[in-house]
C-alpha cells in the first residue's frame, strides 16, 4: 500500500508543525508518510518537546527544516498550521491538496515556564483534535 504523503508547514517549524507531524506519525504512521517544515528554519522549541512528551510522543529528535528543500517533492497534502505560513506558502509544482488549519503560536506565550507550557499544551490538544478529525475523513 502506498502511503499518502503529508507535509505540515508553519513559519519556524519549531512548534505547531512539529506537533502535528508527531501526532500524525503516532496516530496513523502506518497510513501516512509525514514531514514538517517552515518558511524559515529555526529549532524545535523545548516547550513543544515537553508538551508532546506529556502526551506520550517523543519529538526530541525532530529537526527544523526549511520548506524550500521539500517543495520539489510530491505531497498528497500540504497543511499549513499558521496564518503567516498560509500566506507565504510557496507554490508546489506537483499536484497536492492544500489545507489550512489556523492555530495560535504558542512560542509567543508570555509568563513563567509553567504558564508558557500551559499554552503549548492547549495548542497541542487543539492540534491533536484536528488531526484525529482529519484522519477519520481519510
Amino acid at each position: 500500500m502506498n502511503k499518502q504523503r503529508v507535509l505540515f508547514l508553519c513559519t519556524h517549524n519549531s512548534a505547531r508543525s512539529q506537533m502535528a507531524e508527531g501526532f500524525l506519525r503516532s496516530l496513523a504512521g502506518d497510513r501516512f508518510e509525514v514531514a514538517s517544515a517552515g518558511t524559515e528554519a529555526t529549532r524545535v522549541h523545548p516547550l513543544a518537546i515537553r508538551a508532546m512528551a506529556h502526551a506520550g510522543i517523543d519529538v526530541s529528535a525532530h529537526t527544523s527544516k526549511i520548506v524550500d528543500e521539500l517543495v520539489e517533492q510530491s505531497w498528497d497534502y500540504v497543511i499549513t498550521v499558521c496564518d503567516a505560513a498560509n500566506e507565504a506558502c510557496p507554490v508546489f509544482p506537483r499536484k497536492s491538496s492544500r489545507l489550512h488549519w489556523s492555530f495560535e503560536d504558542p512560542s509567543q506565550a508570555t509568563g513563567n515556564d509553567d504558564q508558557r507550557l500551559e499554552v503549548f499544551r492547549r495548542v497541542r490538544d487543539q492540534i491533536k483534535r484536528r488531526t484525529v478529525e482529519w484522519i477519520r475523513t481519510q
